[in-house]
């Protein structure tokens, strides 16, 4: 899938306000989604799942930071999560479903954050981002 220029503006734009901020935007993301969805915690059994615990942190830090990477390949998208696709594969056999309940929590926190950034034109371009991304990840489940 290929993005427009205007999409691939609006997704760098956002995450590059992310990367900062990482670790508790994606621990704000990991609540959400264990809050509202508590069948995804079933892969997490090994973690302090309490609010701003340093696994939320780490692990939160490195979804959005892997995100915000995949931001800077979005002609390769496949190339450049192909580790990352095989590692859930493979090794964490994470439910593919999971991926789209993560990205709708990624979508919430980024827009109740950068609420002035987040125009409609900027949330469809992510919501397709981060689709993508998702599809790239499970891709190798077959």
């Amino acid at each position: 899938m290929t993005f427009t220029d205007t999409e691939k503006a609006a997704i760098v734009s956002i995450l590059g306000k992310v990367s900062g901020n990482v670790n508790a935007l994606g621990a704000e993301a990991l609540e959400r989604l264990f809050l509202g969805f508590p069948q995804t915690k079933t892969y997490f059994n090994h973690f302090d799942l309490s609010h701003g615990s340093t696994d939320l942190q780490t692990h939160g830090g490195k979804v959005l930071g892997a995100l915000a990477e995949a931001a800077n390949h979005l002609d390769n998208l496949e190339g450049s999560l192909s580790k990352l696709s095989d590692l859930h594969a493979y090794n964490l056999r994470v439910d593919p479903g999971n991926f789209k309940l993560l990205s709708h929590s990624i979508l919430v926190v980024l827009a109740s954050h950068f609420s002035a950034d987040f125009d409609a034109t900027t949330h469809a371009a992510l919501d397709k981002f981060i689709a993508v991304v998702s599809h790239v990840l499970t891709s190798k489940y077959r």
